[in-house]
């Protein structure tokens, strides 16, 4: 016996309680058919009422074991579906967009049709020229400008990494640690620029690019340099322009007054960027309005992230691209519409919230937004104060000096 277990041959034939199994007319499921099982012959065998039940209950295991794979497989072909009608209405917009749109720029980018496809977001394929379109170049910047900028930057960066101390002319007004720190401070950002999609860092395709757009920029902008946070604008661009054109759209992006006030940190004008967004805050959400009055919570702890980086860190990208489409047609209004947006989304969670959760929420907000929920309480938010909109409210603010002194206390010093 020994020799034949050995050799691979039974020794007796299986016991008929052995194909239990085979006589079923279901296939059992996993160790679930354990109960289907005899017992060792060293206990009492089952009482057939037992064996019974036993086999019910697994009838039963499998008819939900059924019902799951049904209802997963349904849930697989409603993924699919909508996937399929997705990229067929994706399909549907590139075609009106290359087609009847981008054509006729100058006569449709204003109109109904145009405002309505423009909120249900820009395709991918198209998005890039319709943000530089949108965006505008005021600033009359060429590629050649860029090439020029762009072989300062390089220079200094050689000059630098020599020890050099050359200082050109048009930069004689800033020093050269001001300069350095610049470039080193580029150096850092970029490593933190989206670090999940691994693309922008050392070694990655898209590094030198924003490297170089950053560093033109502070070349052809010196009096502003380079501020945290741009990088994340500049790496939304190259990810839909080509490097050249990048550099335009984000040159004359930071050009804007809102823009320009936050990068150039211009206190009084943020104060009363913050005051007028205020006025918006009360009217369209005055219990959490008054919520965050009561804990002393400010604008410019949740605000000044969100606008320095247009929600492209403190967002999803591709719900961050759909706000910076929408950005583009409306203008500056529409950041703090979505800032309110955001805030009446979560508004039940903040007003249970105390300062310092308050503050943790706002600055790391959940990373699984849903796109069309965000956009369905944006839509909501009314950007009129007393039949006024938000250009005039701004303007109305910045002409009362004394309205910037009840902005947020950590700005004025």
């Amino acid at each position: 016996m020994e020799y034949e277990d050995k050799a691979g041959r039974p020794s007796k034939p299986p016991s008929p309680k052995q194909n239990v199994r085979k006589n079923l007319d279901f296939e059992p499921l996993s160790t679930t058919a354990l109960i289907l099982e005899d017992r060792p012959a060293n206990l009492p065998a089952k009482p057939a009422e037992e064996a019974q039940k036993h086999r019910q209950q697994y009838e039963e295991m499998v008819v939900q074991a059924k019902k799951r794979e049904l209802k997963e497989a349904q849930r697989r072909r409603r993924q699919l579906e909508e996937r399929c009608r997705l990229e067929e209405s994706i399909g549907n917009a590139v075609l009106t967009w290359n087609n009847e749109i981008l054509p006729n720029w100058e006569t449709m980018w204003c109109s109904r049709k145009v405002r309505d496809l423009w909120w249900q977001g820009i395709p991918p394929s198209v998005r890039g020229k319709v943000w530089s379109l949108a965006i505008g170049n005021e600033l009359n910047i060429t590629h050649e400008l860029f090439d020029i900028c762009l072989a300062r930057a390089k220079e200094r960066w050689r000059s630098f990494s020599t020890g050099g101390s050359e200082v050109e002319n048009e930069d004689a007004g800033f020093s050269a640690a001001d300069r350095e720190a610049s470039l080193e401070l580029i150096k850092l950002d970029i490593s933190r620029t989206f670090p999940n999609l691994c693309i922008f860092q050392q070694g990655g395709p898209y590094h030198d690019m924003l490297h170089s757009i950053l560093g033109a920029y502070t070349c052809y902008r010196p009096d502003v340099g380079y501020v945290q946070g741009m990088s994340f604008i500049a790496a939304v661009l190259i990810l839909n322009l080509d490097t050249a054109d990048a550099f335009i759209a984000f040159s004359n992006l930071l050009n804007k007054p809102c823009q320009m006030a936050f990068f150039r940190v211009d206190h009084g004008l943020m104060l009363t960027y913050f005051a007028a967004f205020e006025v918006f805050f009360e009217e369209n959400l005055p219990k959490l309005f008054a919520h965050f009055k009561k804990n002393n919570l400010t604008p410019d702890i949740y605000l000044i992230d969100w606008i320095f980086t247009l929600y492209s860190k403190s967002l999803p990208l591709d719900l961050a691209c759909r706000i910076w489409d929408v950005f583009c047609r409306d203008g500056e209004g529409f950041l703090f519409r979505t800032a309110l947006g955001i805030l009446k989304l979560f508004e039940d969670i903040l007003t249970k919230m105390d300062f310092i959760h308050i503050a943790q929420f706002l600055t790391r907000l959940p990373d699984d937004l849903p796109a069309e929920e965000v956009f369905a309480s944006i839509a909501t938010i009314q950007m009129q104060s007393r039949n006024r909109k938000w250009a005039q409210v701004l303007t109305a603010l910045q002409k009362d000096s004394r309205d910037t002194e009840k902005g947020s206390p950590s700005l004025r010093h």
